[in-house]
């Protein structure tokens, strides 16, 4: 490998405190423009080429007057180094320096392919997902497989570019590994029209989460919501109802030592009722029914609510079809179709956590049981939904499952992608977990300090920089890039887009012809609980 070096001079280093050296600028001729923070800048050492990037510019003594002659200094942050390995060879770019440059040591201007060289992914499997802020004939490429394996997590504030930025990188994922397994949560239905066919479109009506794969926790928050910490003995008598009934399902021949009430062992509702009408009949429980009663009404309350029918399906037989379940949802197998996209639009707001907190669990233990064989990633959108910084907020078992995901997930084979624009809301545990993040535009202070906490590595000119990143623009830090790195995306065409755009008031409030017949419509879906997507509105701005 050989690096042709750049003779565009920048200065002279007159101070170096370690990682950071302080240069003045000298260069009489060189190009102003130039001379900005984030520009990468390098250091011709014996046997070495040093990089570093320009973090403050600064003009100690500013003075009135053309004449006078003022003192410019530019700090520099030092990032790594290219190794002289003699004949005109060198080494690839490497974080960390050997030698450091001292004073008098002159510093120049990198070059197209000096930013090539430090920007190089060093792994055979990576995405090209942009270009470089500061040379945009560069790619910007991400190693999938560290991402991956690690974790990754997509921020930035309403209008920044998130969902088409997520698109952009699951597409290019899925363009070189056509078999991925992918589950994508998707809150507000924008995804499905962004993946066409290449996608299994789940809903509330076409998903199948039947009540008996539920641990008993995630059914009693199911039966009694938020008042399931008041309801000890319904809570009690539930549990014992439930083990029963799978029991009986299981039969007499098998191992009843196995069957535990949390095991996701079939039984029929049938069973459960006829278990409670005798528990109902009993003349020693006539003194106290109301417990047995109140479950009862709940458990016919959600059987006749037809927002439930993806939990409590239509039927008196009840069939062990877990494995069609899980591949269905799973991709397993992919039969063209490597991801599948939950719209959880149309689900009831009371259990959504509940269905979140059992897709997350059930995707952990099939990544356990299978033993790396079958690697999944599971894309969880607006996270700080389902795993908040606040313990009186959400569903505690589904950021408990989330959280072991991000903490002991990469031995498994599963993935996490974390999406939020609110950063500052969501659990510390499952950020600080995320080794590759992609930091998009954040205006909010707060939010700004949760990810330079996060984003350590970065430094400050990158992070200073957020605020006025543009849309489609992000600070790419961690395992699954070479350096830090200002990066914007790809254009997406505008038929595989996300459909996330703002409504557009001043169009839509032009005329009333339709008014009348978009009422019954929206209050024949409202009753019946039947979400049809409506046709994406014009966009208003140009998008990713």
């Amino acid at each position: 490998m050989q690096l042709v070096t750049s003779p565009e001079f920048l200065g002279r280093i007159v101070s170096s405190t370690g990682a950071q050296v302080i240069t003045l600028i000298e260069g009489g001729d060189v190009d102003r423009s130039k001379i900005q923070m984030g520009q990468l800048v390098k250091a011709q050492l014996e046997r070495s080429i040093v990089y570093g990037i320009i973090s403050s510019l600064n003009i100690p003594m500013p003075a009135s007057g053309d004449d006078t002659r003022e003192l410019k200094l530019a700090q520099v942050d030092l990032i790594g180094e290219v190794v002289i390995l003699g004949e005109g060879d060198q080494s690839k770019f490497r974080r960390g320096i050997t030698v450091m440059p001292t004073l008098d040591d002159r510093l120049s201007f990198a070059d197209h392919q000096d930013i090539e060289v430090v920007y190089e992914s060093p792994s055979r499997h990576v995405i090209g997902v942009g270009s470089l802020h500061q040379d945009p004939q560069v790619r910007a490429n991400v190693s999938v497989n560290e991402m991956l394996a690690k974790h990754f997590a997509v921020l930035g504030t309403t209008g920044a570019g998130k969902s088409c930025a997520l698109t952009l990188i699951l597409k290019r994922i899925l363009q070189g590994n056509p078999n991925a397994h992918i589950l994508l949560l998707d809150p507000h239905g924008e995804y499905a029209r962004a993946f066409g066919d290449r996608a299994e479109h789940l809903t509330a009506q076409t998903l199948e989460l039947p009540y008996w794969l539920f641990t008993f926790e995630e059914m009693v928050q199911v039966v009694f919501g938020e008042e399931a910490e008041d309801l000890v003995e319904e809570t009690l008598y539930l549990r014992e109802l439930i083990l029963q009934s799978k029991l009986r399902f299981a039969g007499p021949g098998k191992d009843s030592s196995r069957v535990t009430v949390d095991a996701p062992v079939p039984y029929a509702m049938g069973d459960l009722n006829r278990l409670l009408e005798d528990a109902i009949g009993k003349p020693e429980n006539r003194s106290n029914l109301g417990p047995y009663m109140r479950i009862k009404a709940r458990l016919t309350s959600l059987q006749a609510d037809r927002r439930f029918a993806f939990m409590f399906p239509a039927g008196v037989f009840v069939s062990d079809n877990l494995a069609q379940i899980l591949g269905k949802i799973l991709r397993v197998p992919v039969n063209g179709k490597p991801m599948a996209i939950l719209d959880l639009a149309g689900m009831p707001s009371e259990v959504l956590n509940v269905v979140v907190c059992v897709l997350s669990r059930i995707a952990f233990d099939f990544a356990f049981w299978s033993n790396q064989e079958l690697p999944l990633l599971l894309v969880c959108e607006e996270a700080h939904r389902y795993a908040p910084q606040d313990t009186h907020l959400g569903f505690e078992p589904a950021k408990r499952a989330l959280a072991r995901i991000a903490k002991e997930g990469r031995k498994y084979g599963i993935s996490l992608c974390v999406v939020t624009q609110r950063p500052s809301e969501l659990a510390a545990s499952l950020l600080s977990q995320c080794n590759t993040v992609f930091a998009m535009r954040m205006s909010s202070l707060k939010d700004q300090e949760i990810i330079h906490a996060a984003l350590s590595e970065a430094s400050s000119t990158l992070m200073n920089a957020l605020p006025l990143l543009g849309t489609a623009e992000a600070i790419v830090v961690g395992e699954g890039v070479p350096v830090p790195m200002r990066i914007r995306f790809d254009d997406l065409p505008p038929d595989e887009r996300p459909r996330s755009n703002s409504a557009p008031f001043t169009v839509q409030w032009q005329g009333d012809t339709k008014n009348r017949e978009l009422l019954d419509r929206v209050v024949m879906s409202w009753r019946y609980q039947q979400v049809k997507e409506s046709a994406a509105p014009p966009l208003l701005e140009p998008r990713l």
